[in-house]
């Protein structure tokens, strides 16, 4: 390899390092199913559920898209609708919440990009105390499982800052 390759090189990794907030972060966790398998991008299988499974239907979700609309907080959590930008031709939504006992996020705004990865529910009707989401499909548990148990970890990014993983920190 020439020096100017090795050089250009070494200044890329140096660049991409600095950007970086937090000693250990190199990029935003794998999101895993629940069975601890990789979990790739599932945005056409996530609209696919949204449209024809029944009411409290669960799944592992995996998107990148855009803030659409921001919803009211609640009880702690902050909520807001994301459209799908790694599904072609879609302007589908989804209701992403996020529960702020696992750190603050920054404020909201729309047309913030956002990856999440958490648990996927139809929401199209009453499900015990919660109501049904204005998306008829929410994301929730974006965040770090503290127990290891039941639920797999997950996270939100937004405009490449991960909040729900290890406090915040910048991932690009």
């Amino acid at each position: 390899m020439s020096f100017l390759k090795q050089t250009t090189l070494l200044m890329g990794l140096l660049f991409w390092a600095l950007t970086l907030e937090g000693a250990g972060t190199t990029f935003p966790p794998s999101c895993k199913n629940n069975k601890g398998k990789e979990l790739p991008l599932n945005g056409s299988q996530v609209i696919e559920w949204k449209h024809t499974t029944a009411n409290k239907f669960e799944g592992r979700a995996h998107l990148k898209g855009t803030v659409s609309k921001i919803y009211p907080d609640k009880n702690g959590h902050r909520h807001f609708q994301m459209i799908f930008n790694d599904v072609k031709n879609n302007e589908d939504t989804i209701e992403v919440i996020y529960n702020e006992s696992f750190g603050k996020i920054s404020e909201i705004e729309i047309d913030m990009t956002v990856e999440t990865c958490g648990d996927y529910i139809t929401t199209t009707k009453q499900n015990g105390p919660y109501p049904p989401s204005p998306d008829g499909a929410i994301v929730h548990w974006v965040h770090e499982n503290p127990s290891g148990k039941g639920h797999p970890d997950g996270y939100v990014t937004l405009n490449g800052v991960l909040y729900g993983f290890g406090g915040k920190k910048r991932v690009r």
